[in-house]
Order: C-alpha cells, then structure tokens, then sequence
C-alpha cells in the first residue's frame, strides 16, 4: 500500500518503514563497508550498524500494539543493547532520541515525526563526547533540518522523506569537505551512507515497495526430539528460564532497586546465572530445577514483560549445548579485568597476563554494549577495568558502563594490542583504589606503540605513502608509514619508523595466513637489524592483519 500522501503514521506504518530500512542496509552492506579511509580489509561500518538496528526490529516485532510511541521504544531498546561500533552506538542513539519525541503517541504526524527526528539528532551528538562534523552526525543533523524546514506548515509522509533523503545525499556528498581524512582518501562518510541507504529502505515501504533480506530478525529455533523425555525420565537438567521483568513503582522503589539480592537467591535455587538491569528492565538467565520460584521472587518487584522456560533435558547431548550454557559467576572480588582481542593466540596471551574476560572483537566482530554488559556481570568485581583496544570500541565500551550498575566500571581508552599488553604485564592492584589504578594504566600504556601490516584493497595516496591495490601496507594509529609489494620488507620497514632500534622490546603477533617461512625471515631479520631488543613472538591467529607490532 501507497502512503505517500498520508499525513500520519502508525505503529504498523513506523514497524514496516524500519524493517525495510535495515533489509536496505543489509543489501548494501559491501558498499558501505568498503568506504573505510583506511585501504584495508576490516572496514565493518556497514556490519556494525545492520546487527545494530536488526537487534532493534527482532524487538520491535514482539510488540503487539498498533502505537508507534511503544513501537518507537521497542526498536530503540533493541538497538541499545545490540549496538556495536562508533557508527552502531551513534544510530542506537539517534533512533531512542526519535522514540523519546514519539512517546506515548499512538499516531504522528509529519511535524511530530520531524520534531522527534530533531530529538534524535540532540541525543546522538549528546553520546560523542567531542562531536566531528563530516560524519554521520552531520549528516542526520542537516537532513533532518532541511526536512522540517520544507515540511514545518504540513506536508505528507512521502514529502517529508523525499527531502530528507535529498539533503541527506546532498550532505553526504560534502563529508569530504568537512573531514580531511575522507577527503585524502577519496571516499565518503561510511555511517552517513549507512544512514542514507536506511531512510531510502524506508521510503520505499512508504511506497508500498518492498525490500526482501532473508531475515525473519527472530531467534533461530531448532527441532526439538520430545522422545527424550517421557513418562519414566528423570528431570536432571532442569530448566533454562529467561525472563525480562520491568520494575514497576506499585512494587518497589525503582530508584533503588539492586540486582545482588536477585543474583543470590538465583544462584541459591539454581546456576549459569545471568542477571543485569537496563533502565528499569531486568534481564534474567538461570538454570533451576524450579523456575516458577524465580517466577514468584520476581514478581514482588514489577511485571513481566517476557519470559521463556525450556525444558533442557530435549537440549541435551551428552552435554548442553554452548548457547544454553553460559559460564558460572565467579565468586565476588574487588577488581576484575575485561579487555577484547582477535585471534586465538593473543586471546591466550591477554589471559595469562591477567585479563579475567577477553572478549572476541575481531573484524567484523565489534562486541555490542550487551556483550559488554554480560562480560561486567561475568567477572563479577566491586570495579572491573575495561579495555577497548579500538578506537571503534571505545563508545560502546562507555556506554555499557553507563548502563552496568552493579559495579563501578573504568574504561580506559586503549587503541591497540599495544596499549593493552603494556597494561596488562604491568598490572598490579596493590594501590587499592580504583581511580588510582585507573590513572596509574593510563600512565603504563603512555610509551607502548603499535604497528600492523595488511593489504591494501585500493589504490591510495595518505600521508604521502603512494599505495597501489594489493601491496601490503604499514601503519600505526591510523598513520600510514610504508607501502611495498613484499609484506616482511614492509615489517622491518614499519619497525624503523616506529624506532624499533630506541625501544627495549618488540613482540610480534602472527596473522592466520603467515607461513612458517616468513616467520623465519622476521626472527633472522629482528637477530640482525635489532640485536639489543628483546624479541618475542606469538601465533596470534588474527584475521586480516599479518603482523601485529607492539614496541615498548
């Protein structure tokens, strides 16, 4: 059906515009990716903001009512917990600005659906601590103004997004006026065309035109054999209940409520406990012989809002399976430790030297704020010490921290493997104050520099390094040092510029694809070039990059 004329929207209208918005991110998700400044093969931009709003429409589907505030607040909760990535947390932020101008309407109409856009706006610059004009964020902001202005005496739905789409390409287009960076790299804003290709998804569901992805944005569910359990089984396993439990005032003092209490009358009835607040929304995992007890407990603070009980022995074989068994809570201590890795190897690394959670932030795989939630929860520490090890992990490491209430969180703003292993072969919790220890990292990663080595997808001039597609590349902190077409002169290339000969160690971790022949090359050539330097060398099995440098 055909709404472009309408001059008001409902929930049904607002679910289908979003759906169609995300199936039109996913069918572009290449060419986003591949607008990274940088020529390398890890631009994930494209994949951090789809899992971002897909998490938000498997949410927004479950809501019943045919009222697009609670639709709006659905979609947007959806997508806090599933955001991922600078470009994922900012569109996150952008839509719960666009569910707090729409709250408690059933209808909008086209002013109060550009007013709640504007809200949209305030909130996302409002989660950038220093806002960058040439991103994404400009690109809301000037669509959304121009919108409004063509649209503020009436106008239809279908006007409203034919301008907002206009500006917003017109925008686009002049990111690389406003950033230097897109400008030396030839490209455009990756997020902002992300968010072009949503809103144009979202104007052809106006259209009456649909957008397939394949995507149901629901839970795969399996066959489930119910011979396994009969007449004569013994209930062994128990039961996996999860539940989403809003406080409710008519039950007890939100303000301060606290999630320990519940966590240990959970872990007395049952194990695998899982339990954060967001908001005033409870999420709650545990395994128990007797679910309707936690039922019952829950139900003196507030409502439920889902709850799911299976029977684990029809999931059982020989073992439960890994998606219904999430690890045990560890006894309470005063700190713990969180950091994220890629690759087996440094995985390994990072948990020798003291990390008591790594989480798996390779390519592709920027970690959400609920992944980081689950991890705080997991470690279970009075303060727990986050390390991000990317610039494009830094937000969402915050956010999560903003959300966790049950221990004191301190991200540290860590941007490399380097940064992180000088923290963590340093680590020491003797101060005893958390803020201390905090500051005192800080200092420990001050000196550590990191350098990697990739290939180049593109031809490029940045920095004033001529790269032509397919050379392996050097680079640290998104400086580009060397260029060359064999990857272990580019090492040792990137190593003096990184004046390996000044510092006292060098640790090399080794992509998946290095050969045992190229590792050789790079221990002889470090023996010869750096013979004062103390060398070590790990498999780290990272994708995409080849070798990852850390100088101290």
């Amino acid at each position: 059906m055909d709404n472009s004329s309408s001059k008001i929207i409902d929930g049904q209208l607002f679910e289908q515009i979003a759906l169609s918005g995300a199936n039109n991110l996913k069918a572009n998700l290449k060419t986003v990716n591949d607008l990274n400044v940088f020529p390398i093969p890890d631009g994930d931009t494209g994949d951090n903001m789809y899992m971002t709003i897909a998490g938000g429409i498997a949410k927004l589907k479950s809501v019943d009512e045919n009222s697009v505030g609670k639709k709006a607040r659905a979609l947007a909760d959806g997508m806090l917990l599933n955001a991922r990535g600078n470009s994922g947390v900012i569109l996150s932020q952008l839509f719960a600005g666009i569910a707090d101008g729409l709250e408690k309407l059933e209808t909008a109409t086209v002013e109060q659906l550009g007013r709640a856009f504007k809200c949209g706006v305030c909130k996302a610059y409002g989660s950038v601590s220093q806002p960058v004009e040439g991103t994404i964020l400009t690109v809301a902001r000037e669509a959304t103004d121009y919108a409004c202005d063509k649209c503020c005496d009436g106008g239809t739905i279908g006007k409203f997004f034919d301008y907002y789409i206009n500006e917003m390409k017109a925008s686009l287009e002049r990111t690389p006026d406003l950033l230097e960076a897109l400008r030396e790299a030839g490209v455009i804003d990756s997020g902002g065309a992300g968010l072009v290709y949503i809103a144009e998804g979202m104007k052809c569901a106006i259209e009456g035109k649909k957008i397939e992805s394949g995507d149901d944005f629901t839970k795969k569910t399996q066959d489930i054999d119910f011979s396994r359990f009969n007449e004569n089984t013994v209930m062994k396993f128990g039961y996996c209940t999860e539940l989403l439990l809003q406080l409710t005032t008519a039950k007890t003092d939100v303000t301060a409520f606290k999630t320990q209490p519940l966590i240990d009358y959970l872990e007395s009835i049952g194990d695998s406990v899982v339990c954060f607040i967001t908001g005033t929304v409870v999420k709650l995992h545990v395994h128990t012989l007797t679910p309707h007890k936690v039922l019952e407990y829950c139900s003196a603070y507030g409502e439920f809002l889902t709850i799911k009980i299976e029977n684990m022995t029809l999931q059982h074989n020989g073992t439960v399976t890994e998606e219904k068994k999430p690890k045990r809570k560890r006894a309470r201590r005063k700190f713990a430790l969180v950091t994220v890795a890629t690759g087996k190897g440094l995985t390994e690394v990072f948990t020798e030297l003291g990390a008591d959670e790594v989480i798996d932030g390779g390519q592709g795989k920027n970690p959400s704020i609920e992944r980081f939630i689950e991890a705080f929860d997991d470690v279970n520490a009075d303060e727990i010490f986050v390390l991000p090890n990317n610039g494009n992990i830094i937000m969402a490491a915050k956010q999560a921290s903003e959300l966790y209430k049950d221990s004191i969180v301190h991200v540290i703003p860590t941007k490399n493997f380097g940064h992180a292993y000088a923290i963590l072969s340093m680590l020491d919790y003797s101060l005893g104050d958390g803020k201390a220890i905090a500051e005192q990292m800080i200092s420990d990663m001050a000196d550590a520099v990191t350098g990697m080595v990739t290939s180049s997808i593109r031809d490029a001039n940045i920095d004033g390094v001529e790269i032509e597609n397919g050379d392996y590349i050097g680079f640290s902190d998104k400086v580009m040092l060397t260029a060359n077409k064999d990857k272990t002169a580019v090492y040792f290339d990137l190593a003096d510029k990184l004046d390996a000969k000044e510092k006292a160690f060098m640790i090399v971790a080794y992509g998946d694809g290095v050969t045992a022949e190229e590792k050789k090359k790079i221990e002889q050539g470090v023996s010869q070039r750096y013979p004062d330097l103390e060398f070590y060398q790990i498999d780290g099995g990272q994708e995409v990059y080849d070798f990852i440098v850390i100088l101290e």
